[in-house]
């Protein structure tokens, strides 16, 4: 899904209008309209709902959601606006003569502290409908208080369009009066702070309200992850298939110490669909790996005296034989920085030609030698977190969790080469700059191991869907998010362990098949 700044979301409307001939007014009633919906749903004992509107047409988005809950049968609609009726104009005028019942008018400081206005703000829940994403901060005067009121209260307030007081157009941190929404309802595409902003301490849903695909604009190269994108990779299989259909997956990781890295990894390519997952380790620790789950095949390799591989490993053909015949190659996990087998990590990097996902201390041999590492020609994916960034690109971390977009994008293009940048709101980055933003996964995964689950889930996929390399590795982020929301549901944030997100990436599948059936999308929040 694409995102879109504000000024494109006006064109969008404008083109909406114009060219394809939906009427605006229209607009703003399917706009309240799911609004009104959604609080019904998620609020279903909520029978006084107060509804607080601005001028403009985010206001006129509250005079329909007034109406719908008077049609629907809720009690003690109530609404107040912050404004003078005569200064309404356009369709939010039209909707507010549309009114079943009189609002309270507030003028004035004096007025938001009457009986009337706290019969408003009394309420079970809260719609915040006084600015929208066209408004440019900072607000002042009769709003400002009006939100300071908003965020005073228990109640739950959900925002229309966007959080009133906030910058539909920032990425980052807020400032100003900024109501404090526990759920967001937008509309057609998301803008940048729906995605970066942190607006919400519940869902951001983003509804369908007539716009076709011919009025989409944006320039941002920016889009957010959906189940509408992940569910395509998850269909019946076809009743002919055998395991050759699927993929074979190679890890090469693993050392004294550090062996349920590469045995995760391996399990996790399995576990996302790939039909053979084998696991190339040191001698001295497959053991271990193999132990891990039957399922896993598991090949030896020459080691150091320290227990990670050897460059002795590329002696003989060995890895020339391994790698023959495999779909995708995952390099990293649990090697060590052993610095023979840097060099060992280097070379099979440069070798061979086999999609391949490289992570942990498999990016980490290329400090220093980042030249080396290089796409082009060839399916690669790298899976950095900030610090493994940093080492790629000379930076500090705290540099890179500054811009994480512009230096995600910096190093996918000069590199040649796909760039799944860690952490909250997880990047993927494509050469030519289009990126995508993955807005499921909670801090419960900020645990060992998480990063190496990752690495398998996208092996997997790629296994499955070689020639769809962005498809599947979108696919896969987004499932590994969501596998850790689901396991933190049972497991709570401060117990969950990678191993854990093994267990639920089957629900995590189930609930995008199940999500991408909806015309509504809904972006991270519980």
């Amino acid at each position: 899904m694409k995102i879109v700044s504000a000024a494109e979301m006006r064109e969008i409307d404008r083109l909406t209008s114009e060219r394809f001939g939906v009427p605006s007014l229209t607009l703003m009633e399917n706009a309240g309209t799911a609004v009104a919906e959604f609080v019904v749903a998620r609020y279903p004992s909520a029978k006084r709902v107060g509804v607080v509107c601005g001028k403009g047409n985010n206001g006129g988005d509250g005079f329909v959601i007034a109406r719908k809950l008077h049609e629907w049968g809720r009690e003690g609609r109530l609404l107040l606006l912050l404004a003078e009726p005569a200064e309404l104009r356009g369709d939010a005028a039209e909707m507010f003569a549309k009114l079943p019942s009189p609002p309270v008018i507030v003028r004035s400081s004096e007025g938001l502290k009457g009986a009337d206005t706290r019969a408003v703000l009394d309420c079970d829940v809260l719609i915040d409908a006084i600015l929208g994403t066209g408004f440019r901060p900072p607000v002042s005067g009769l709003y400002a208080e009006a939100i300071a009121l908003l965020n005073a209260r228990e109640a739950p307030v959900v925002a229309v369009d966007i959080p009133s007081g906030a910058d539909a157009d920032v990425m980052g941190e807020q400032t100003g009066a900024v109501v404090r929404a526990d759920a967001v309802v937008t509309f057609t595409a998301p803008r940048p702070a729906h995605i970066f902003g942190m607006l919400t301490s519940g869902p951001t849903v983003v509804s369908p309200i007539g716009s076709p695909a011919g009025a989409m604009v944006s320039s941002l190269q920016l889009n957010v992850i959906t189940a509408q994108e992940v569910a395509p990779l998850l269909q019946p299989r076809p009743p002919a298939s055998h395991k050759g259909s699927f993929g074979h997956v190679l890890v090469v990781g693993g050392s004294v110490g550090k062996a349920g890295a590469a045995a995760m990894a391996g399990m996790s390519a399995l576990r996302a669909g790939a039909g053979l997952s084998t696991v190339a380790t040191p001698k001295s620790v497959l053991p271990t790996v193999a132990g891990f789950h039957p399922e896993l095949m598991t090949e030896p390799l020459e080691e150091t005296e320290a227990g990670a591989i050897s460059l002795r490993a590329l002696e003989y053909g060995r890895m020339d034989a391994l790698v023959k015949g495999m779909t995708v190659l995952a390099i990293g996990p649990g090697v060590s920085r052993n610095v023979a087998t840097a060099e060992f990590v280097r070379t099979v990097v440069r070798k061979y030609a086999t999609s391949m996902v490289v992570d942990a201390d498999g990016l980490n041999a290329f400090d220093g030698h980042a030249k080396e590492l290089s796409g082009k020609g060839r399916s690669l994916v790298i899976t950095p977190h900030p610090g493994e960034m940093a080492r790629l690109a000379g930076l500090s971390t705290t540099a890179v969790q500054r811009d994480r977009l512009n230096v995600a994008r910096t190093f996918a293009g000069e590199h040649e080469l796909t760039v799944v940048l860690k952490g909250h709101r997880t990047l993927v980055v494509q050469p030519e700059g289009t990126a995508w933003v993955n807005t499921t996964g909670n801090p419960g995964m900020a645990t060992g191991g998480t990063g190496d689950i990752l690495t398998g889930i996208i092996a997997g996929l790629i296994a499955q869907f070689p020639d769809r390399l962005m498809e599947a590795v979108t696919a896969a982020v987004h499932l590994h998010g969501l596998a850790g929301d689901v396991a933190r549901e049972t497991m709570g944030e401060q117990a969950l362990v990678a191993t854990d997100l093994v267990k639920t990436l089957p629900e995590a599948m189930r609930r995008v098949r199940e999500s991408a059936r909806q015309s509504a999308v809904r972006i991270g929040g519980r």
